[in-house]
This record gives structure tokens, C-alpha cells and sequence, in this order.
């Protein structure tokens, strides 16, 4: 197996279809949730929706430059979402989360193994390879955080 695969069977995980490192992954966590549950707040914790927001903002950030274009995401804006209002808006949310996700890890299938060395964007990004790893642990980072939020709304519900 070559190590775009192995890359982008990683981040298959934590999305998608895992359960090897946490037991679980964003599409086990949020497919059923309710969209009440998905932005009810905690304390002072981002909400469920948040989170799940913040991870797709960069997958579709990062997927943009796969496909040619530029970098235009910016951390100041990670976290600036329109508010879910409906269980039809968080369904087209997750929907978009999924394909986008689905298509993140095809483009690193598909990315040539010399690419994954190549400086990403600037030099101060580090390269490709370093950044698909950055997705996935930032994304399993965010994982723990939606998994015990959840347990937490539950428990008080």
C-alpha cells in the first residue's frame, strides 16, 4: 500500500468509516443526532454543530488547494458558521461534510507520492503530507470533544 493510501484511509477513519484508534468517527457520532442535540450548548464548550463546522471548514479548505486553488481559510474564521436552525439544514450540513470528506480522500488517493513532500502553499505550512496528518489529528482532537459533549447532553436529557 502506498502512503497516499495509507494517508487517506487515515483520515477515512476519523471521518468516515473508523473505529481503530477511538472506537468511533464524526459519521458514527453525528448521523442519527438530532439537530437540537447537534447545537445545544454546554457550559462553554462549542457546540456539537460547531465542532463538526470547524472540522469540514478546513477539509474544504485544504480540499480547494488539492484541486488547484488557493488557500482562503483562516483560523480567525474556523469557527464563523450559520446557525443550524432546522433537523433539514443539519442533514444538508452532514451530507456536505460526507461527500466533501469522500472527495478529500480521493484526492489524496490520487495525489502523485512526490507531491506529498512538495511545500504546501507556503513554506511555512509545512508540505502536503504534513498538513492531510495535521487534518487528521486535528480532526480526532475534535472527535474526543463532540464524543464527551454528547455524553454529557445526553445524560442531562
Amino acid at each position: 500500500m502506498n502512503n497516499q493510501t495509507i494517508l487517506a484511509n487515515r483520515f477515512r477513519e476519523v471521518i468516515l468509516n473508523g473505529t481503530w484508534i477511538a472506537n468511533t468517527n464524526f459519521r458514527n457520532e453525528l448521523e442519527d443526532l438530532d439537530w437540537e442535540i447537534a447545537t445545544a450548548k454546554f457550559q462553554d464548550f462549542n457546540t456539537i454543530a460547531n465542532l463538526s463546522q470547524h472540522i469540514h471548514y478546513y477539509i474544504k479548505g485544504i480540499k480547494n488547494v488539492f484541486l488547484g486553488g488557493k488557500l482562503e481559510i483562516r483560523d480567525k474564521y474556523s469557527f464563523d458558521f450559520h446557525e443550524i436552525k432546522s433537523q433539514d439544514e443539519w442533514k444538508i450540513f452532514l451530507n456536505k461534510f460526507w461527500d466533501d470528506s469522500k472527495e478529500f480522500a480521493e484526492l489524496i488517493e490520487q495525489m502523485p507520492e512526490e507531491r506529498l513532500n512538495d511545500k504546501f502553499v507556503d513554506e511555512k505550512y509545512g508540505t502536503y503530507s504534513r498538513n492531510i496528518e495535521a487534518m487528521i489529528e486535528h480532526s480526532y482532537y475534535h472527535l474526543g470533544q463532540l464524543v464527551l459533549i454528547k455524553k454529557w447532553l445526553k445524560k442531562q436529557s
